[in-house]
């Protein structure tokens, strides 16, 4: 019984002490790595002359933030993050966004869009692999739009998606309990199946979003609002299709997008090209070490489709 009570207290001092030190060590070791990342970090580039700035948004459209490290995913405060830098740099003289998305978040799309009609500098667009739905709703916002030839774009219109596991869930024998303060409070809800009536007051939330859709590309690429309705049944277009249709300026190459930057910022000769990249704060450099499985945990997954939402999005493949 002594020897035990002497190996207790053994133990209780060996992790009292350890516990502490190791874990001051492993903050130091993360702070440290932390700041060795920062100093990697990609830093605004410095032109010695006048400038294009080329702004790459490549990945969905969301509202939420992003990790630094995290090198797809369009966001507001991304976007306004590139754009503060270029107007703070009085060498860069226009801007050339780099687009290449499938859309998403309808807010989303729509902060971004007005961030770019604020901006001052002239901002010529150029359409990579797609500029779909909200890809394409943030690029209405260009002085000049470009289009590869090839590039997936239009997609102009809305989309939600309901999931019904209601008999799912009765074969598995699992009952869900809802509690509303009104009959519409669950529409869209996972655990049943939505109404005629439901969908129908649905279809009115997505014609309204639709119908600010269809008023933005009409004003951006001054046609008149049947002819874009007529266009914006949801399908792609190739660049060369979208040219013919006046939905972008020209097709070309990035190259041709930066000459045309050039032209508008009045840069006479070759200009200076820089690429611009997010600025990481302490912590997000820090929160980047944390290790989260690439798995989503299943409360994710049902948040996920118990929210309903609308979408500027392209919905292929």
């Amino acid at each position: 019984m002594r020897d035990r009570t002497i190996l207790w207290i053994f133990l209780a001092f060996v992790l009292g002490f350890t516990l502490p030190v190791c874990s001051c060590v492993g903050t130091g070791l993360v702070t440290m790595a932390g700041l060795g990342r920062m100093a990697q970090a990609p830093t605004t580039p410095l032109a010695t002359g006048d400038a294009v700035a080329v702004i790459r948004l490549d990945g969905a459209i969301t509202s939420g933030p992003l990790d630094y490290f995290t090198t797809t995913g369009i966001t507001p405060d991304r976007t306004d993050d590139l754009l503060e830098q270029a107007a703070a740099n009085p060498n860069v003289k226009a801007v050339v966004l780099r687009v290449n998305s499938p859309g998403g978040s309808v807010v989303a799309s729509d902060q971004i869009y007005h961030a770019l009609l604020d901006f001052e500098k002239p901002v010529v667009v150029w359409m990579g692999e797609m500029a779909a739905s909200g890809g394409y709703y943030i690029s209405c916002a260009g002085d000049h739009v470009f289009a590869h030839p090839d590039t997936l774009t239009g997609s102009i219109g809305v989309i939600s998606q309901f999931i019904n596991a209601e008999e799912l869930m009765d074969e598995i024998g699992v009952e869900v309990v809802v509690i509303t303060s009104g009959p519409r409070k669950d529409i869209g809800s996972l655990f049943r199946e939505m109404t005629e009536e439901e969908q129908a007051l649905w279809q009115e939330v997505t014609d309204e979003i639709y119908d600010s859709f269809v008023e933005i590309v009409a004003q951006a690429r001054d046609l008149d609002q049947e002819t874009v309705r007529e266009l914006a049944d949801g399908r792609v277009y190739t660049g060369r299709q979208a040219l013919e249709l006046g939905l972008v300026d020209e097709v070309g190459t990035l190259d041709d997008a930066i000459a045309k930057a050039a032209e508008l910022g009045v840069i006479e000769g070759e200009p200076q090209v820089i690429e611009l990249k997010p600025t990481p704060s302490f912590l997000e450099t820090l929160y980047s070490f944390q290790v989260r499985s690439t798995i989503p945990a299943l409360e994710e997954i049902l948040n996920w489709v118990g929210a309903p939402s609308v979408q500027y999005r392209f919905a292929g493949p």
